[in-house]
């Protein structure tokens, strides 16, 4: 006989408490296996596919794309016995696999049927096995058999046909569906003719209305707004500014890009930057340490892991370059390009965005050429890196045009002082506007 399995939303990480139901990749009616992805969901970090935690067949989806649902709601039905043929015998019930944060445990539960319309009601295993051992003259209570809700007949006396989704649609437009001629095959009324009728007919040529939209603040964009306001009302926030000439830089990645060495890697301004930032840490490892208001402690980092802020359709995410110190320029360079194109993708992890000591933002790619950025939580410094202009420049007492670039050095003052900030801002410029000075350090 049938086993209906619901499965819950599980937490795919750190405590993240609802999730957004982006795109479904099975429909009722597929045969699925353990493991097989099954839905692409977007937490308040990033979109996450998940696998199916059972082999079966899709019974029901319970959660349309779009809509937002807490950690533990049942999200899809599947029948695991869909020909009959794991019946439990004599009562015996299988243990049941549970999604939780790492995997898949075993929990004691007693097998259940998902009540249908029209069939009979479940009966409890517990019950099922009472009625096993019972003595043959026990005649058990025949099961109560639950009637059918009248479907909603139209005024023309058929039933409309149409999914739930656009019977949803329809009632909160106001839309009669009998009212309406299907376009989809075999008449069924689809999203288009529902959202059609819904437009008002103006007898005159119609005049372009201007209004507003509203969209739902949630996933990434909601988890982005709530860390900045956190971070500009908890650490009091400086903000530095250096403009340096990168001509010197800008040479040495031509030279570099011809070499065998880093043919085909793509070497970018930001590669440097960021190495950059890796060595003026050694000197001032104040902006890499972390305040600890609850231990009353400043935790200082002996590691980089190195923050890049992205932006992607989804909104801005930072994920981390683990141990970035430790990394040549050509393993950094091989880094940075991975992880812009996952984050690009959507596919970047929740944990891949965890656990930053410093992070570098990027905004010279949009052609600006600094900013005040806001430092992440947890965090107690962040650099902004601007647009590489050709600008007038006084070199050996002559304007000369020469690569110039603009920093801006955010930092918790709680942590960095006045010194220790222009210090390695100062730091960062110089081994940019010379590379050779990294041999110094």
């Amino acid at each position: 006989m049938p086993q209906f399995k619901d499965f819950p939303l599980p937490d795919v990480g750190e405590g993240l408490v609802e999730a957004e139901i982006l795109t479904w990749h099975v429909k009722p009616g597929d045969a699925v296996t353990v493991n097989q992805i099954i839905v692409e969901i977007e937490t308040a970090k990033a979109a996450v596919e998940l696998p199916c935690p059972f082999a079966g067949v899709v019974s029901e989806l319970l959660v349309e794309p779009g809509r937002t649902v807490d950690v533990g709601t049942p999200i899809i039905v599947i029948d695991t016995d869909p020909n009959g043929e794991a019946a439990p015998v004599n009562g015996s019930v299988e243990p049941e696999r549970v999604p939780n944060l790492v995997g898949y445990g075993v929990k004691q539960v007693a097998a259940k049927r998902r009540a249908r319309v029209g069939s009979p009601a479940a009966v409890p295993a517990s019950a099922a096995v009472s009625a096993a051992t019972a003595p043959a003259t026990v005649v058990p209570t025949p099961p109560v058999i639950a009637p059918e809700p009248a479907p909603v007949v139209a005024a023309g006396g058929y039933v409309p046909l149409a999914k739930p989704p656009v019977r949803k649609l329809a009632k909160e437009l106001g839309i009669d569906l009998g009212a309406l001629a299907g376009s989809g095959p075999g008449g069924v009324i689809t999203r288009d003719d529902v959202e059609q009728a819904a437009t008002p007919v103006a007898a005159a040529p119609a005049v372009a209305q201007r209004g507003e939209r509203r969209v739902p603040i949630k996933g990434v964009r909601k988890a982005t707004a709530q860390a900045m306001v956190d971070s500009a009302f908890t650490a009091p926030h400086v903000t530095e500014f250096l403009t340096i000439d990168v001509t010197p830089m800008m040479e040495l990645r031509a030279k570099l890009k011809d070499s065998p060495e880093f043919r085909g890697v793509k070497l970018t301004p930001l590669v440097f930057a960021a190495k950059a930032v890796c060595l003026a840490v050694r000197r001032t490892p104040d902006v890499n340490a972390t305040w600890d208001a609850a231990a009353n402690e400043i935790v200082y980092k002996d590691y980089v892991h190195l923050g890049i802020a992205a932006a992607t359709p989804r909104g801005l995410v930072v994920p981390k370059v683990r141990d970035a110190d430790q990394l040549s320029l050509r393993g950094l360079a091989e880094a940075l390009d991975q992880l812009t194109v996952t984050a690009r993708d959507g596919k970047t992890t929740p944990a891949d965005m965890l656990n930053g000591t410093i992070t570098i933002t990027n905004v010279g790619v949009f052609g600006v050429d600094t900013g005040t950025p806001i430092i992440n939580p947890g965090e107690s410094a962040i650099l902004a890196f601007g647009a590489i202009r050709d600008m007038p420049w006084v070199v050996d007492g002559q304007v000369v045009p020469r690569k110039v670039c603009q920093l801006a050095l955010s930092f918790d003052h709680r942590v960095v002082d006045g010194q220790q900030g222009s210090q390695f801002l100062a730091d960062v410029g110089a081994l940019l506007a010379d590379p050779a000075v990294a041999i110094t350090y």
